[in-house]
């Protein structure tokens, strides 16, 4: 009986995995294909160095809809890409500019430019570590009249958010450069583990509207995946009666299989399981025949019925909240059961 429990949760969690890895694929390519962690990271930049833009709007999304409908699609914050090394020195920052113009962003990326590569005519750059950002802001520094204070007293004339965050880390470092470099280091790296935090909220929304759309498309029903799951079991504990009882156990069998002759009709039984079975309803589905090539069907009317039918739905939410857990969750799972050790 305790085999039958194991292999109802090995099913499932193997399903529900394998459907997390579809999300979270899908959720991949989507931030590759748009370059979101990029966007994010220049966003927080040109709101932290630069301000808003010219109509006061903040370039980080305020709110998840935003994320949907402002930051992947409508404005890029991100710098135009260029192919040319870092020059020598830092050029220094103006005296007053325009918050359209953009300053003190243009000036970080000149200074980061050389781990660079082109996307789509933009930058790539989705990672600055704190040690480099602190290095950029001493080469700023460097080249004006003052250090430090000349910096600070030009981003103030530019109204630059930077410089209420600049001012408090050289106060607090006694106008000692060393300390300043390493407070730098130790705000800029607080400030991209708010921003991570901030991008991983943002991004649970968009995974769970994949979820959402991973659950329909192939409309999996997980209580009836389920059922299923213990049926397959059952089948199988009465093909194993057949070969120890003998003829006498055959009636079973026979019963099920009534339509066809018995022993293919068992054998194709066993050689589809209910993980194989479970992608039957997908609105595109593909069939694997014992002989020739695969192919791809349409199963669009069948996937309709089985999506309006309100009794699938309790499945279908079920599935859809085991998605949410994630792909880490379920592989962590399936090792606890199976007794797979990871690589440390």
């Amino acid at each position: 009986m305790l085999s039958i429990y194991v292999d109802l949760a090995l099913g499932l969690v193997l399903a529900f995995l394998m459907l997390s890895l579809l999300v979270s694929g899908l959720n991949e390519a989507f931030v590759r294909l748009l370059g979101i962690r990029s966007k994010f990271l220049w966003a927080y930049l040109r709101d932290t160095m630069d301000g808003s833009d010219a109509q006061g709007k903040s370039w980080l999304p305020a709110k998840v809809a935003d994320v949907f409908a402002s930051l992947p699609f409508v404005r890029d914050p991100r710098p135009v890409h260029s192919d040319q090394p870092a020059p020598v020195e830092a050029a220094q920052a103006p005296e007053h500019e325009t918050k359209a113009e953009d300053a003190m962003t243009k000036l970080l990326y000149q200074r980061v430019q050389e781990i660079d590569h082109p996307k789509r005519g933009r930058t790539s750059i989705a990672n600055i570590p704190p040690e480099r950002f602190a290095v950029a802001l001493m080469e700023m520094a460097a080249v004006e009249k003052d250090g430090v204070e000349g910096l600070l007293t030009k981003l103030k004339a530019m109204g630059s958010p930077l410089h209420g965050h600049l001012k408090g880390v050289w106060d607090s470092a006694q106008r000692d450069m060393d300390r300043f470099r390493q407070g730098v280091e130790t705000w800029f790296d607080g400030e991209m583990q708010r921003l991570s935090m901030l991008y991983k909220r943002y991004v649970k929304w968009v995974v769970a509207l994949l979820g959402f759309v991973v659950v329909l498309l192939f409309t999996m029903d997980g209580l009836e995946y389920g059922k299923t799951l213990l049926r397959d079991n059952a089948f199988r504990a009465s093909v194993t009666a057949v070969s120890e009882a003998g003829p006498d156990a055959y009636s079973e069998l026979k019963e099920q299989c009534a339509q066809s002759n018995p022993v293919p009709c068992i054998t194709d039984t066993l050689s589809q399981p209910a993980l194989v079975k479970v992608f039957d309803h997908a609105i595109v589905n593909i069939v694997i025949p014992a002989e020739g090539e695969p192919s791809v069907n349409w199963n669009g009317g069948t996937w309709w019925d089985r999506l309006t039918t309100l009794s699938h739905w309790p499945g279908y939410l079920l599935t859809f909240v085991a998605l949410l857990f994630g792909a880490s969750f379920w592989w962590d799972l399936l090792r606890r059961l199976t007794g797979i050790r990871g690589r440390r």
